[in-house]
């Protein structure tokens, strides 16, 4: 064991931006940290055989090395409902995943957006209910909810029809629900955001407004943001009326307005918005930032989601 956590610290300073290892700035490196990073690579993750070349932290290795012995976490509740957004002029689908069958009140909740030709339904990604609720149930992390809900399938989650605005949903309306039904903060407030391909573009940009909204948030973590380079790249997509309405958006453009934030970045180097990404850890230097090998995939998408959910539990209010 002691030799794998040495081992597992070499990788890490190799793997992080800046040789940071996951912990720095946040004291003594935690239990937690030292026993996701010695996890050997090469297990099952929910089902998914991984290749060992990406070194990837695993739930079933992780157990086995830590001694838990209190059998497989139960699946958290998981509750669709039909919710009706005054800012998108419709009916939209609001999925709530709890980490627990049987939810306290008052979690603290961490929205995920989900990417282009998305939905609700759809916006978890590498298995992440399984992963929260299996951190949850071994004491690796601390409870909390994520929420999803339909942002338009090709918004890039800003005002893109006069009469569909997903942002203002997300910042104005959510709040209300969740105050609603007992989640989130006393005002129904996340704590944090996550997203992956077009939901990361998304987080950013809603991370910038709660800090214009001088209400920031703790953290948010991105996985394969949807982050171009060029406006010709973009506007293949039909997203944005013109370069000017993405340039004042654009998450590259736009980095120091993201303030302290504590950030994690995950991406495939194989993805297609790796350069991007690339370019967004060199200016913003977030506390976490991941490139190994893997695509614009559900695979690699399973490789970050235990990583993901370690990040965002260390910020759990």
């Amino acid at each position: 064991m002691q030799a794998a956590i040495g081992q597992a610290r070499e990788n890490e300073g190799k793997s992080m931006a800046r040789g940071e290892v996951p912990g720095s700035g946040f004291g003594p490196i935690s239990r937690r940290t030292l026993l996701w990073s010695a996890a050997a690579a090469g297990a099952v993750v929910g089902g998914t055989v991984l290749s060992a070349r990406t070194g990837d932290p695993t739930i079933t290795t992780l157990k086995r090395l830590a001694g838990f012995d209190n059998g497989p976490a139960k699946p958290g509740a998981v509750r669709i409902e039909k919710v009706r957004s005054r800012a998108r002029n419709r009916v939209v689908d609001m999925v709530t995943m709890y980490p627990t069958p049987d939810p306290e009140p008052d979690l603290p909740v961490c929205l995920l957006l989900h990417g282009r030709f998305g939905s609700a339904r759809l916006a978890s990604f590498g298995k992440l209910p399984k992963v929260l609720s299996t951190l949850v149930h071994n004491e690796l992390v601390p409870p909390f909810a994520l929420v999803a809900l339909d942002g338009g399938p090709n918004s890039y989650w800003h005002r893109y029809r006069p009469d569909d605005d997903p942002m203002e949903m997300l910042l104005e309306e959510f709040p209300e629900w969740m105050h609603e039904r007992q989640l989130g903060d006393g005002n129904g407030t996340p704590f944090a955001i996550t997203g992956v391909s077009m939901g990361g573009f998304g987080a950013l940009v809603y991370a910038r407004r709660r800090l214009e909204a001088n209400n920031p948030l703790k953290a948010a973590a991105v996985v394969s943001p949807a982050l171009m380079t060029s406006w010709n790249e973009m506007k293949t997509r039909n997203a944005f009326a013109d370069q000017a309405a993405w340039s004042a958006l654009d998450p590259l453009r736009h980095i120091d307005k993201l303030g302290k934030l504590p950030l994690g970045v995950w991406c495939g180097t194989e993805d297609r918005f790796i350069t991007g990404t690339r370019q967004f850890i060199k200016a913003a230097r977030p506390q976490v930032a991941s490139t190994s090998p893997g695509g614009h995939n559900d695979i690699y998408y399973t490789h970050a989601a235990p990583e993901v959910v370690d990040f965002l539990g260390r910020y759990v209010p």
